[in-house]
């Protein structure tokens, strides 16, 4: 209060040392005369000899603090001098900014270590490692699809619209399109960081560190709180962030484009949003608080204020009917680097840390959990409990609910057997209670409804559980809550599978038991139930029914296993095409059920569930850790599996965040790492790949911005999996490094690959030799498509015949569409022409090849060796002068059936010569293409001759038995 008074005090002195003698006359001469601001005036003698200090003493004693500057900015106003009136309340409205932020960095810098079983207070700062955000201007409608849709998505998603890493102080600036978002939806999994980053945010812009010129006031709005509200306006939420009832509301209000407000877990409101009319404009009006929220995110209230929305992805296609013109950025975890920091930090003890790092690292699945920063929590707290008591660390478990139940089994210490069956009355009133709110969908509880369930806050657990499980909400102390929504859909999972007792079927307050009800609104929905059904099939793991009989003397029913069971194989048929095509090839839009399988762990459950799949098709996902490995353990176990198409997906967040790093910081990152073994995004599906009992013989990884780094694992594939006879790695940008690396599994006696697609593969010159090198050993290898590498040029293709021309290669189709090829590599490909007795199809369109370059070809095609039966040379800059010389070659070559030299401007005269050798009684071809930009125009005019000659040309394929 003190410093309160000192910085009026001298906020005044200030401005009345800087007017002049004659105004500070006028300025006390209206002090005595006016009731300013409705608050009387000073009495005319006591300021008739009252210098500048004494009048400043007088308004402060007449008035009090704030009230004496709202007076003297209102007389300096009255006598027109505005210019100090500004000064003055601009120094005024410092003041309380400055107030403001001191009381948010005190409430927002230190926060409750929730994970800690003293539960005690940590610096956020300290705590805090950084998390790495994604941002992506297509990520609502590709979300959209991707969590609620079960039709095929859009394929534009493509790796160019691939996300690029933005940090929390830019995401309010310019985008690409020049554009400053108003709204910017943070978007992600549970427990990955939203709300810590809210926190982070708030902490740092009280301290001057973030957004200092954008914003004068950032406001907390937190939603699982605004549940508990009914009515409000958006004053009402700057007042409950304000420190007291004093707000300067009006100054605040001025200047909207200077508002921030941070709405935290919108998944966790319980209002629809439809309403669209009604909506309000004023911030002082009291309207229902889903219509001030509404009106927020519609922008019909303080329009120019700036927006920060924190929401699971379940919760997107609700947000995106209240949103227009707004940024989606996705918080995706810690990297490898930020996991490390993370280790140290939480144990403080280097040689603990190094040590628990050692072992979770050595953990694939949990050092991967741990990119989810509360998983990251939980491990560290259940490794550091392990650690001191001196258990085996091996114990720790693979999957997220064995983690959440290894962290809950390692806080009850054993009981009697007294207190154990007050522990399972009052875990079941937990259980009940947690199910009650996720289908009422509420997250606080009032103190009644914890009645209602038996439960008792002072002795809900036994032995301090209840603060590390369930908890009095800090912001809201009338309520209690679970300490991450996490954990209450854990419970509500745990209610529907542990054993009924009497007490809890007579209950009628108790939730019902209808798992078959569950599955069903979550098919519907795919929203607030997704954790709490993966939780449910994670907890008929053996392992995990075996910890709750011991820790907790409940058991666990396995008799729902058989629902499960059919729901996954319902839900996988919805998926099977309705065509009698590839009846058995299952197309994936979401990974949902594959996560829950592998939650449950149980290999045989997944044979089951997918025995009837042979194709599996994944498209447009982005793919996490997470669901590599959910994914990856259900290829495993799908033993009919043939064929896996994976298209337009993208392997977010591998092992390291050095990919997001500025080009300096990941020199740095990559020196201080070098000796560590890197595994590519695709390393856990290639170590499922190489099981021996994995039958796959198609394997499609379609623009999936794979690069090189990936091809040593592919390699690995090649050389120990014998079934596998085609891989597609259209469109990723491999590289000669990469092909290198192919090639070496290629070549390997074990790999009996007959089909390799290498389109848009950013290949040069340099991977021709090894490419030739596999053609020369590889006799299983009958198809090579390299279309689309526009640096690949004659050199590589001049590299690639030596290997074509070998005795031991069997290749029979070759495609080079758009290579950038010219006629230098026409004569090594002639060469093979007249060696190879295999090759039949050799495709060149959209090349520089010329008619040098089919004068070459031509000679190939005349020597009697020639097996060629399908030459492609469309768009080759050909004309006519080449059609002697494909005249010649058909009237001799007993093999060729088809030819295409379609978007060429051969004229009659090249038509005519083409037709003699056509005529040939030698010609065996079936089908010409001679699509024509000259010969359809003079077709369309009707010119005899294009008739006569062309006759039914008009097709890029034509049977010419029907034409000659």
């Amino acid at each position: 209060m003190g410093n309160q008074s000192s910085r009026i005090s001298d906020l005044l002195v200030h401005a009345l040392n800087n007017l002049s003698q004659g105004d500070f006359k006028r300025f006390k001469d209206k002090l005595s005369h006016s009731a300013l601001k409705g608050k009387g005036n000073i009495p005319r003698g006591c300021l008739d000899n009252a210098n500048r200090i004494d009048t400043k003493n007088l308004l402060m004693k007449f008035y009090g603090g704030e009230a004496a500057l709202d007076v003297t900015i209102d007389a300096f106003t009255q006598i027109d001098l505005r210019d100090s009136a500004a000064k003055l309340r601009e120094g005024k409205e410092k003041g309380y900014r400055k107030k403001y932020k001191d009381d948010v960095k005190n409430k927002y810098e230190v926060i409750q270590n929730m994970m800690s079983l003293t539960t005690d207070n940590v610096i956020l700062n300290r705590r805090y490692p950084k998390l790495i955000i994604l941002d992506d201007p297509h990520h609502a409608k590709e979300r959209e699809h991707e969590i609620m849709a079960m039709s095929q998505r859009d394929k534009e998603i493509k790796t160019k619209q691939a996300c690029s890493a933005v940090t929390i102080d830019t995401l309010f600036t310019r985008d690409k399109q020049g554009q400053t978002p108003q709204i910017v939806v943070l978007l992600g999994a549970a427990g990955i960081g939203k709300t810590m980053t809210t926190r982070k945010i708030m902490c740092d812009w009280a301290a001057g560190e973030l957004y200092k010129k954008k914003f004068d006031y950032v406001f907390y709005i937190n939603c699982r709180e605004t549940n508990l509200t009914e009515q409000g306006s958006v004053v009402d939420m700057i007042f409950k962030n304000w420190p007291n009832t004093n707000a300067p509301v009006n100054e605040i209000l001025m200047k909207p484009e200077k508002l921030l407000f941070i709405i935290d877990g919108f998944d966790e409101l319980r209002f629809s949003f439809d309403q669209t009319e009604n909506l309000c404009s004023d911030p002082w009006e009291k309207k229902p608080v889903e219509i001030i929220l509404s009106s927020l995110f519609r922008k019909t209230i303080l329009p120019q204020s700036y927006l920060l929305i924190t929401s699971r992805l379940t919760a997107l296609e609700k947000l995106l009917q209240c949103l227009e013109c707004s940024r989606y950025a996705e918080i995706l975890g810690f990297s490898e680097a930020d996991r490390k920091e993370y280790f140290h930090k939480f144990f403080g003890n280097k040689t603990q840390a190094r040590q628990a790092l050692q072992f979770v690292k050595a953990n694939d699945i949990l050092f991967t959990m741990c990119f989810i920063p509360i998983m990251c929590w939980i491990i560290c707290t259940v490794v550091k409990q392990q650690l001191e008591k001196g258990e085996d660390l091996a114990q720790t478990s693979k999957s997220v609910t064995g983690v959440y139940m290894l962290y809950l089994s390692n806080l009850v210490k054993p009981l009697s057997s007294n207190l154990k069956q007050h522990m399972q009355a009052n875990l079941r009133g937990l259980c009940s209670l947690a199910a009650y709110g996720i289908w009422k969908r509420k997250i606080l509880f009032e103190e009644a409804e914890l009645k209602k369930f038996g439960l008792n806050q002072a002795d809900s657990f036994p032995l301090s559980l209840n603060k590390n499980i369930f908890q009095k909400d800090i912001d809201c102390v009338n309520a209690y809550s679970f300490i991450h929504l996490s954990f209450q859909e854990f419970f509500a999972a745990l209610f529907y599978v542990l054993e009924e007792d009497e007490e809890t079927m007579e209950d009628s307050g108790t939730p019902k038991k209808d798992v078959k009800t569950l599955l069903e609104n979550y098919g519907n929905s795919r929203n607030y139930l997704m954790l709490t059904v993966r939780f449910l099939f994670g907890l008929l793991n053996e392992e995990i029914m075996q910890i709750m009989e011991e820790k907790f003397s409940c058991k666990i029913s396995p008799k729902i296993k058989p629902d499960l069971l059919k729901w996954v194989q319902t839900n996988q048929q919805k998926y099977l095409p309705l065509s009698n095509v590839d009846q058995e090839t299952c197309r994936i839009y979401n990974l949902e059920e594959f996560h829950c399988m592998f939650e449950m762990d149980e290999e045989n459950f997944v044979k089951s569930a997918l025995d009837h799949v042979t194709a599996l098709t994944l498209d447009s996902n982005k793919l996490t850790q997470m669901d590599q490995m959910a994914f990856s353990f259900c290829v495993k176990n799908c033993h009919r599996l043939e064929s896996l198409c994976i298209s337009y997906c993208t392997f977010a967040f591998g092992d390291h965040g050095e990919d997001v790093l500025p080009r300096r910081q990941k020199w740095l990152y990559q020196i201080q790492h070098w000796d560590e073994p890197k595994h590519s995004p695709i390393y856990l599906l290639c170590q499922v790949l190489k099981d021996p009992h994995c039958k796959l013989k198609k394997l499609k990884l379609q623009y999936c911005c794979i690069t090189g780094a990936a091809c040593g694992d592919l390699a690995a594939v090649l050389r120990t999996n014998q079934s596998l006879t085609e891989l597609n790695l259209n469109g990723n940008p491999l590289g000669d490094s990469g092909v290198q690396q192919l090639c070496e599994g290629l070549k390997h006696p074990s790999c009996n690959l007959q089909r390799l697609w290498l389109e848009g593969c950013h290949l040069k010159d340099t991977c021709g030799r090894d490419l030739a090198a596999v053609l020369r050993t590889k006799q299983s290898l009958t198809e090579l498509e390299m279309c689309r590498n526009y640096d690949l040029r004659d050199t590589a293709v001049q590299q690639l015949c030596e290997g074509l021309k070998h005795p031991n290669c069997k290749l029979q189709r070759l495609i080079l569409n758009r290579c950038n090829l010219t006629d230098a590599c026409c004569g090594a490909l002639s060469s093979v022409l007249s060696t190879s007795q295999t090759l039949t199809e050799l495709v060149l369109g959209y090349n520089k090849v010329g008619d040098p370059g089919v004068q070459l070809l031509c000679e190939g095609l005349k020597h009697p060796n020639c097996r060629l039966q399908i030459l492609n040379l469309p768009l080759c800059e050909l004309t006519a002068a080449c059609c002697g010389d494909l005249a010649s070659a058909l009237s001799t070559n007993q093999t060729l059936t088809e030819l295409n030299i379609g978007g060429h401007s051969l004229g009659a005269s090249g038509v005519q010569r083409l037709c003699e050798g056509l005529k040939h009684p030698n010609c065996k071809l079936q089908k010409l293409g001679l699509w024509s930009y000259d010969i359809i125009a003079d077709l369309n005019a009707g010119d005899s001759r294009a008739m006569v000659l062309c006759g039914g040309l008009r097709f890029v394929s034509c049977d010419l038995r029907n034409f000659l």
